[in-house]
């Protein structure tokens, strides 16, 4: 639908909504809160067992088989004072999404860095992976743009002169939704937060809410001045991350250590009785206590998610917990294919055509917001598990070890059957980071090459990958940034590095030659940071990487792409950076830096736009026909780029 065929509908959509509020027509059978009722949704899922291209991960052969497995594993984990490590549920809110790797690549010889722009996916989101969306509270198809604030859905026109309101509509018991936009259909996903209809109650008799569990519903948007729910799916799990490639949804969703009712030593418990009560508890587990369950609309009961030829068991100690993956065609999200590995991994890696899961050994904590750190195990490594994503399927493929520490997916990156990670100190290495490489080698993940000693005692701030290219920068009281060649992956080698004052912890390419990295300006003596930077760098010859300019903010300012990526954006026909910086904690000022890259230099203009806790929903979305909307939490307006 163009842009003339997308308005006409518009006006015929609002003449009869005028139409039936004139006359009293109801345009739906409200409930008891005056929201339309969704049409009930059928689910149908695919029933075919996990897809094993090799025997290193194994399915159960019964339920009592896999129930097993778990209990076995559990009475390994549990102590007198409950779980060892703690409950581990996560979600990730998105909230790192970044830009694309470069599809651009360098035949040439090594010290000419091919990187070409990278901009924003066709929803406006600045993603890790090219082509593949991720959520985000805004997306646009360049006519409408929806936006999701406080658990409610509104569409605007964005083809006139100002944005036009659309229509809204509520999206019922989800917290901190986000969503994706897939042609007329939004896929919203949050935080399921429905009380439960029995169970546990408050001391003045309310039911208590859900924990640890994913609301997921669906908007037709195809009339966009009558949005409608038409489907509302609940899985009792939380939400790792979710996919959007090629009209398939892909979310993650992972089940940690049951929640149950432990006991501690005291009064007259030993230690010893306690550890035997605790233990009798995980023996008494089911499998509704490891799996995952799925149920629809408020008061739908669960019911599986998926069978017990769906969950694939580890070879090894990976943790212990479930991580499923739901694949399904947005058009028809009542049907799916489902696979599971036994892991409680709560780092994934998406591209095109590839997931790569890391994970470690004892794995603990829970994460809300970004990805969390895999931190090595007990004996130092981190677990590879690399699957194909075909259609709506998950297929695993290969998996492997590798001695250090995978911060988190931006550490990761997959191309052309090699998987390259940038990897953190464990009691298995050396006190640096290191790039490896390994490849897909039947049903094994096998280390091709690898560079050591980047960063020696540092912290690795950030990581940039490119066909033939890695960037990666380490602080301690200066920003080393090292360029790593991986034109042969089975011998990559560093090429150049450049210290400069503070560090850069998001990067984005600008040019074939260019690169711009966000972070922090830091004392160079001491190593003490003092606001945020943007830094552009001129990586023509990586084996001198040079920092051409740098624009500094006020102090203690921070940028809000070191966090959050999809808070940055490039327009590259501009040759413009807009990049949210915030300063003050308490009373937040909220800015847009407009940072014009002429002749290798940057020169910026601050446009305040948003305060407070609000700062963190501000989005600036680029459309084909060169505006850009900016999103704010009270506004949507088109951004003047040129002041």
């Amino acid at each position: 639908m163009d842009a003339k065929q997308r308005v006409g509908v518009v006006v015929a959509g609002l003449t009869a909504l005028a139409l039936a509020f004139g006359t009293g027509l109801a345009l739906g059978s409200p409930d008891e809160e005056g929201r339309p009722l969704a049409k009930p949704p059928t689910r149908q899922p695919v029933t075919d067992p996990i897809a094993l291209a090799n025997a290193d991960l194994t399915a159960t052969a019964s339920c009592d088989e896999l129930l097993s497995w778990y209990v076995d594993r559990g009475l390994e984990r549990v102590t007198a004072y409950g779980w060892d490590s703690g409950m581990v549920y996560a979600m990730d809110a998105g909230a790192d999404s970044e830009t694309g790797r470069d599809a651009s690549s360098s035949a040439g010889a090594p010290g000419v860095a091919q990187v070409t722009g990278s901009t924003s996916t066709g929803t406006g989101t600045n993603v890790q992976e090219a082509g593949v969306d991720e959520p985000d509270v805004v997306k646009s198809d360049g006519e409408i743009l929806v936006r999701v604030q406080d658990d409610q859905l509104t569409a605007y026109d964005v083809t006139g002169d100002e944005p036009a309101y659309l229509d809204s509509v509520d999206l019922p018991d989800v917290a901190d939704a986000e969503i994706l936009l897939v042609g007329d259909t939004v896929v919203a996903l949050g935080t399921d937060t429905a009380p439960l209809p029995t169970g546990p109650t408050a001391p003045d008799g309310r039911y208590l809410t859900q924990t640890g569990t994913t609301r997921m519903l669906v908007v037709d948007v195809s009339d966009p001045v009558a949005l409608e729910i038409t489907e509302d799916f609940t899985y009792d799990a939380s939400l790792v991350t979710a996919r959007l490639h090629g009209g398939v949804v892909r979310l993650a969703l992972s089940v940690g250590l049951p929640a149950l009712d432990f006991v501690d030593p005291g009064g007259l418990r030993t230690e010893g009785s306690a550890l035997e009560r605790n233990r009798d508890l995980v023996r008494a587990t089911t499998l509704a206590d490891w799996l995952p369950t799925i149920s629809t609309g408020d008061d739908g009961a669960g019911e599986d998610l998926l069978g017990c030829s769906d969950v694939a068991l580890p070879d090894d100690d990976a943790g212990l917990g479930t991580l499923a993956v739901v694949g399904f065609d947005a058009a028809t999200p009542e049907t799916w294919d489902v696979s599971a590995v036994a892991t409680d991994s709560l780092t994934a890696y998406f591209s095109a055509d590839r997931m790569v899961l890391a994970t470690s050994a004892w794995g603990g904590g829970g994460w809300c917001c970004v990805d969390p750190p895999t931190t090595g195990g007990d004996d130092g490594t981190t677990r590879l598990y690399s699957f194909a994503l075909v259609g709506t399927s998950t297929t695993y493929v290969a998996s492997g070890e590798v001695e250090g520490s995978v911060a988190d997916r931006w550490a990761m990156d997959a191309a052309d059957g090699v998987l390259r990670l940038a990897v953190g100190p464990t009691t298995m290495t050396g006190n640096f980071n290191s790039v490896v490489t390994l490849e897909e080698s039947g049903d094994d993940l096998h280390e091709l090459g690898r560079v050591d000693k980047l960063g020696v005692d540092e912290q690795i701030k950030s990581v940039r990958w490119f066909d033939d290219l890695a960037i990666v920068v380490t602080f301690r009281q200066t920003d080393p940034l090292y360029a790593v060649d991986l034109t042969d992956p089975a011998a990559p080698a560093l090429l150049g590095e450049l210290k400069v004052p503070g560090f850069s912890e998001y990067l984005h390419p600008l040019g074939r030659w260019r690169m711009i990295g966000v972070g922090q300006a830091a004392d160079a003596s001491t190593g003490m940071t003092q606001g945020a930077q943007a830094a552009l760098f001129d990586v023509h010859d990586v084996t001198r990487p040079r920092r051409l300019d740098v624009t500094t903010y006020a102090a203690g300012s921070r940028a809000q792409a070191a966090v959050d990526p999809r808070q940055f954006t490039w327009l590259p026909e501009q040759r413009t950076v807009l990049t949210v910086v915030a300063e003050g904690d308490v009373g937040t000022t909220g800015s847009v830096s407009v940072l014009r890259v002429e002749a290798g230099r940057l020169t910026n203009r601050m446009v305040e736009v948003e305060y407070g806790a609000e700062v963190d929903q501000v989005r600036l979305v680029p459309l084909a026909t060169g505006k850009v909307v900016l999103v704010t939490g009270d506004a949507v307006t088109f951004f003047d780029l040129d002041g």
